[in-house]
C-alpha cells in the first residue's frame, strides 16, 4: 500500500497498531508483556494464521496465541452468567467490517466449531458506502484522498449514533453538512441484514442442525446494532437473536480470559476410563499377545508357508499386529490425556488438541509394536526382517491412514462425534473376540501332523474356525444386526470351505482389509456425515410421540 507517498508493506502497516497496543500494555502493566492473544477469524486457514503471527512477531509481541473469535465470544458469555449445558448449540453472528456467522456446541472441555461461513460484503463496511451514497447524492466527490477518509470516518459515526438517536448532522470535508435520519440508516442496511440471516440460515444448515436445536443465537461486533436485524433473523430462524452488551469488545475479553484460572494456570483433567472403555483396551491387546505367542510356538510345526526353513502362519501373524493397533487406538484419548497432564500447550488444552495428539501417538505405537513383532520373530528363527515387515506393516497401513484423517479431524475441531471420541476409537469387541478364536482354531488344525490318529476332530476344529473367522470379519464390514444376519452364512461357509495351509494368510489380510473398513465407515458415518447417529438425530428420535413416526 501507498501512505503519503510512501510505499508501506502490508505486513508493517498491520504490525503497526499491533506495537502501539503493546507499548501501552506495557506501561499500564509496567514490564513487558508475556502472554499475547489475538483475536482471529474461525474460517481462517493456516496461510492467514502464520501471517497473523508474522504481524505480531514484527512488532515485538512475544509468540501470540490465536484464539478464534466466536470461541472467545462464548467463553466471555460463560463468564457473565450464561447457563449453557454440555451439548449445546449456539449461534455466534459477528457482524464487524464483515459477517462471520459460526455454529458452536459447548464440550466437556471447552467449544467446539460445528461450522462458519463469512462474506465480507454483509457487514459495516457495506452499510457505510451505501449510507456515504445517500448523504452525497446530488454532491462533487473529494479531490483527494484525505476528503475520503474524513467522509468515511463522519459517515461510520453517524452510523453509530443512529442507533440510538434518530437523527444526526454529518459533517462532509469541504462542503456543507447534511442531516442523516435512521431511515436511511434502514434502507442502507436492510440488504446487509438479510443476507446475514441469510448466512444464519446457510451456517445452522451446513451443521446439519435445525432452529429448534439451538440455545441461543448472539450478535456481536461493531455492527451488532443495526436496526431491524434482530426482526429479520427472527424471521428467517424463529429466534430473536440477542445483542450483547458491548458487542465491540466482547470477542477481546473472551480471548483474554480464554484458559485462564484463579492460580493463572491451565488445569487439563486426565479422565479415567469405565470399565467398558478398559475392556475395549484389553481384549484386542491380549488377542493381539495370544496370537503372536501361538504363531512363535507352532512355527516350525506346520506347513503354510514355505521361507527356508521357517514354516509360519503370515494370516495369524497379521492379526496379531492389527490385533495391537486396535488396542493402541483404542487407548487413544488415554494417552491424549496423559501427554496433555504433563505437557499442557496451547494445543493440547482443548478436547479435539488431546484427542489429535492421542491419535497419532497411539497410532504411532501400534505401528512400532507390529514392527516390533517383525524384529522379533525373524531375530528368533534367524532369518531376514523384510519378509516379517511386509506381512506386519502393510496391512494396518489403511487403518493407520483412517487413524491419520480422524486426528486431523480433531485438531481442526470440526465435529465432536456422537457419543464421543472413546466411543469412536473403541474396537469392535464382538468381531476381535470372534475372529481370534477362529484363527486359533485354524491354527490347531494346521498341526494335524502332531496328532494323525486325531484327523477327524482337528479337520472340524478347523472348519469351525474359518466359521469363526468369517463371521468375525462380517461383523466388522456391517454393523446392523440384520445385514450382518444376511451376509454372515454365506461369507462364513466360504471361509471354513477354503481353511488350508495356503489359504490362512488370506484370511487374515482378508480382516485387515474388513477393519480398515470398519474405520473409514466409522470416519464417514460418525463425522462426516452423522446422518443416522447425531446427537440431534438422537434427541428427536426420542421426542418423537406415537404421531410422530419415532420408531
Amino acid at each position: 500500500m501507498v501512505i503519503d507517498e510512501t510505499p508501506v508493506e502490508a505486513l508493517a502497516l498491520a504490525a503497526a497498531p499491533l506495537r502501539t497496543a503493546a507499548a501501552e500494555a506495557e506501561r499500564v502493566a509496567g514490564g513487558p508483556v508475556r502472554d499475547v492473544r489475538l483475536v482471529v477469524p474461525a474460517d481462517w486457514g493456516p496461510r492467514r494464521r502464520t501471517w497473523m503471527r508474522q504481524a505480531a512477531h514484527r512488532a515485538g509481541l512475544a509468540q501470540p496465541r490465536l484464539v478464534e473469535a466466536p470461541v472467545a465470544v462464548a467463553e466471555h458469555l460463560l463468564a457473565t452468567g450464561l447457563q449453557l449445558p454440555v451439548g449445546a448449540f449456539i449461534v455466534v453472528c459477528d457482524i464487524g467490517a464483515g459477517a462471520e456467522v459460526t455454529v458452536l456446541r459447548r464440550g466437556p472441555a471447552g467449544f467446539e466449531v460445528l461450522s462458519t461461513l463469512a462474506d465480507s460484503a454483509a457487514g459495516g463496511n457495506a452499510v457505510d458506502l451505501a449510507l456515504a451514497a445517500a448523504l452525497t447524492v446530488f454532491r462533487s466527490a473529494p479531490s483527494d484522498g484525505v476528503g475520503d477518509w474524513a467522509v468515511a470516518e463522519s459517515v461510520r459515526a453517524a452510523k453509530e449514533t443512529l442507533g440510538v438517536h434518530p437523527a444526526v448532522t454529518v459533517p462532509l470535508a469541504g462542503q456543507a453538512p447534511v442531516i442523516a435520519s435512521r431511515a436511511m440508516l434502514v434502507d442502507a442496511a436492510l440488504p446487509v441484514i438479510r443476507r446475514v440471516a441469510e448466512l444464519v440460515g446457510e451456517t445452522i444448515a451446513a451443521a446439519e442442525l435445525s432452529p429448534s436445536d439451538l440455545a441461543g443465537i448472539y450478535c456481536v461486533g461493531g455492527s451488532a446494532h443495526l436496526p431491524h436485524l434482530d426482526t429479520v433473523v427472527a424471521e428467517r430462524t424463529g429466534i430473536t437473536p440477542t445483542v450483547v452488551s458491548e458487542p465491540q469488545l466482547v470477542a477481546a475479553r473472551g480471548a483474554a480470559d480464554a484458559g485462564s484460572t484463579n492460580a493463572g494456570t491451565v488445569a487439563v483433567e486426565v479422565p479415567v476410563p469405565p470399565v467398558r472403555r478398559a475392556v475395549a483396551i484389553a481384549v484386542p491387546g491380549f488377542a493381539s499377545l495370544a496370537l503372536i505367542w501361538q504363531c512363535l510356538l507352532t512355527a516350525e510345526e506346520h506347513n503354510v508357508l514355505v521361507y527356508r526353513s521357517v514354516r509360519l502362519n503370515w494370516g495369524e501373524f497379521t492379526m496379531a499386529a492389527v490385533f495391537a493397533l486396535l488396542a493402541c487406538l483404542a487407548a487413544g484419548t488415554v494417552l491424549g490425556s496423559v501427554i496433555a497432564a504433563r505437557n499442557p500447550t496451547p494445543s493440547t488444552r482443548t478436547e479435539g488438541g488431546r484427542v489429535s495428539i492421542g491419535i497419532l501417538a497411539a497410532a504411532s505405537l501400534g505401528a512400532a509394536i507390529a514392527g516390533l513383532y517383525a524384529v522379533v520373530t525373524s531375530q528368533y528363527f534367524g532369518e531376514p526382517v523384510g519378509p516379517f515387515l511386509r506381512w506386519a506393516l502393510w496391512p494396518i497401513t489403511p487403518i493407520l491412514l483412517m487413524a491419520v484423517a480422524m486426528a486431523l479431524v480433531a485438531a481442526r475441531q470440526w465435529r465432536a462425534p456422537h457419543g464421543g471420541w472413546s466411543a469412536l476409537l473403541a474396537a469392535p469387541t464382538g468381531s476381535i473376540v470372534t475372529a481370534a478364536l477362529g484363527m486359533v482354531l485354524i491354527q490347531y488344525s494346521l498341526t494335524a501332523d502332531r496328532w494323525p490318529d486325531r484327523l477327524l476332530w482337528i479337520d472340524i476344529s478347523g472348519r469351525v474356525g474359518g466359521l469363526l473367522l468369517g463371521v468375525g470379519l462380517v461383523m466388522a464390514l456391517v454393523a446392523p444386526l440384520m445385514f450382518r444376519l444376511i451376509l454372515g452364512a454365506p461369507v462364513a461357509v466360504i471361509t471354513a470351505a477354503i481353511v488350508s495351509n495356503q489359504a490362512a494368510g488370506i484370511l487374515g489380510v482378508s480382516y485387515a482389509v474388513a477393519v480398515a473398513m470398519w474405520w473409514a465407515a466409522r470416519l464417514w458415518t460418525r463425522i462426516v456425515r452423522p446422518a443416522a447417529t447425531s446427537p440431534v438425530t438422537a434427541r428427536r428420535s426420542a421426542g418423537a410421540g406415537p404421531s410422530g413416526g419415532g420408531g
